[in-house]
């Protein structure tokens, strides 16, 4: 057959994970995934997305319905743990940044490989035409009828025509590149990134009984563990399949790919900047099983959603930074938004407006999580600055993002209409704080005692995790949306009061602008000694 309702280019994570949602929703509609690889593919996959957080997780066990699948053949995730060991010689003498339990809303360690051959195997079982080994060739667009896709298949090229087509073939952007989509978003940061074929147990670092103390589990190594110093960050991430990943990213401008654009080469700089890791490694090297280098991996898109009946999903129309993981975040916004667009327009409603509508939203969406990372690097071995800005950039993901994706309110035009006040202003304020943040970094000296700073002993933050999924109706969303913007100014009214001299700035005309006054109670940890 050379027609479907829909063909998605590219059946890794977000191609699949939206036939999946496709089915579900609209169990009659024809989809065809056409694939590059073929499968099974490999596990420990050579490919970003390992970590998942909320938005993410919950996209796949609850909306997918794939937990079952999560907890036998993945990893649950003991949240992010961030270590300030930039030259240090033991993991245990430098601020540890975390939870000392687990919160309530999982996240997920994924192993591609593993989940993508399921999500295939699983596509093909709720009937998605799921042809692997297709290599496409061209993509035309009409303006109205059918597209078209011609791609080679088992050395035979064949064209398949649809009334809709996703790009979801990941940074190849097929549509992306065909249409001049890509936009320079002013974030250049580099990757480099390997797997071993072993375990890197963070808990065996340490022999000090009071450092394994400090959290109620020995399980720190199923964290997304970061080690931070100026201007970069290292990832250790463990596998079901029992492969490690380990990635250095970092600022252009600071560390040069060139200096660990080589596994030998990241091992040196690994020596210099976080020389416990890489004596584990250089232990570890005979189990190497691959070496990435990426440059400048974070990009825009001028569009993702055309009435035209197209739509990019995932890397395919664009890409922020790992270090929040938010890949798996943006996979599932886009698949609700193009699984809501291709349904209206099937019940024969228009799609004009919504189309316009959903995008201006993704798009606010990213542009508030780029703030988060562009210009930040140079922070990220503060230990006392960047646990504040951690604390800030969560209280923002759950208290505002993560609201609209766990309520279903994705969608709900009326909800944003009514709440728009509140989000311009907390958006406006994520900026001013990103700012303020830097500039206190760069007052002060950092200090970096050997602590763990616990994000489970906030009660309030805890709270937030907990409450993701709570049932709300209309008026309990809106109560909770604004009580969650008024926590984000008290929040920053403290951060203001925290910075010495507010970094320079006038501290009565920022607690005017933010419009709050300090909370009563402090809601960051203690200053440091």
């Amino acid at each position: 057959m050379n027609r479907a309702d829909v063909v998605i280019v590219g059946g890794g994570l977000a191609g699949l994970t939206l036939a999946l949602q496709l089915r579900a929703q609209l169990p009659s509609l024809i989809v065809t995934v056409l694939e590059r690889q073929v499968h099974p593919v490999p596990e420990a996959a050579h490919k970003v997305g390992e970590s998942t957080v909320e938005i993410g997780g919950h996209y796949l066990d609850t909306v997918l319905g794939l937990e079952a699948h999560l907890r036998e053949h993945q990893l649950r995730k003991f949240g992010f743990r961030f270590f300030f060991s930039e030259k240090a010689p033991g993991i245990d003498a430098v601020t540890e940044l975390g939870a000392s339990r687990y919160l309530h809303t999982p996240g997920y360690q994924l192993d591609r490989g593993v989940l993508e051959n399921f999500l295939g195997e699983r596509a093909r079982a709720q009937g998605v035409s799921f042809v692997c080994g297709a290599i496409v060739r061209d993509i035309r667009l009409a303006e109205t009828g059918a597209h078209s896709v011609r791609y080679e298949h088992e050395g035979a090229e064949q064209e398949l025509f649809a009334a809709w087509i996703v790009d979801a073939s990941g940074r190849a952007g097929l549509l992306r590149r065909q249409l001049g989509l890509q936009v320079d978003n002013g974030h250049y940061a580099n990757a480099a990134w390997f797997r071993l074929a072993t375990r890197i147990d963070i808990d065996d670092w340490s022999q000090d009984s009071a450092w394994h103390g400090r959290c109620d589990y020995r399980e720190r190594w199923l964290s997304t563990n970061h080690l931070v110093g100026p201007g970069y960050w290292v990832w250790l991430i463990p596998l079901s399949s029992g492969s490690h990943s380990v990635g250095i990213v970092a600022d252009e401008a600071m560390h040069p790919l060139r200096e660990y654009n080589s596994f030998e080469r990241a091992l040196a700089w690994l020596q210099a900047h976080q020389p416990q890791l890489a004596r584990v490694i250089e232990e570890k090297r005979d189990t190497l099983q691959d070496f990435i280098a990426l440059r400048r991996f974070s990009y825009g898109c001028k569009r993702v959603f055309s009435a035209r009946r197209w739509a990019l999903t995932g890397e395919a129309g664009l890409f922020l930074d790992p270090f929040y993981s938010p890949g798996t975040d943006f996979i599932a916004i886009a698949n609700t938004y193009i699984t809501e667009l291709i349904a209206r327009e099937r019940s024969g409603r228009s799609i004009e407006m919504h189309t316009h509508i959903y995008e201006q939203i993704y798009f606010s969406f990213y542009e508030s999580t780029l703030a988060l990372y562009r210009d930040q690097y140079v922070m990220f071995g503060d230990a006392e600055v960047m646990p504040a800005k951690v604390i800030w950039d969560y209280t923002y993901y759950w208290g505002i993002l993560c609201q609209f994706f766990f309520q279903r309110r994705l969608t709900d035009v009326a909800a944003l209409s009514r709440l728009k006040r509140e989000l311009a202003a907390v958006q406006v304020l994520n900026l001013h704080v990103q700012a303020l943040l830097r500039a206190w970094s760069q007052a002060q000296p950092p200090v970096n005692p050997p602590r763990l700073l616990d994000q489970a002993a906030l009660p309030w933050f805890a709270e937030l995790n907990r409450g993701l999924a709570d049932p709300l109706d209309e008026a309990g969303f809106d109560a909770r949306m604004r009580r969650n913007a008024a926590l984000l100014h008290e929040l920053a009214a403290e951060i203001v009061t925290r910075a010495p001299a507010a970094a320079g700035a006038d501290v009565e005309k920022l607690l005017k602008e933010f419009a709050a006054a300090p909370a009563p109670e402090p809601l960051l940890f203690e200053p440091a000694a």
